[in-house]
């Protein structure tokens, strides 16, 4: 896979707050809750790009063992 890029966001703190949560309660880093949340909804849309579904599963994996260290 490509190398990723880098976003900067600016979110309310408690959107912050409360995505920091659920990424603890799902066992992911907030950059890894927040990348799987915009996967969710670009599926939903039917705006996921072609092999990104194959793509997504295999870097998961390979976060929550980089999270895990």
């Amino acid at each position: 896979m490509p190398g990723r890029k880098a976003v900067l966001i600016r979110v309310d703190p408690k959107v912050h707050a409360a995505l920091q949560k659920w990424a603890a309660d799902e066992l992911r880093s907030l950059n890894a809750q927040i990348d799987f949340l915009l996967r969710q909804a670009l599926k939903r849309a039917g705006r996921l790009p072609a092999g990104l579904d194959e793509e997504s599963a295999e870097s998961e994996a390979g976060d929550a063992e980089s999270d895990a260290r």
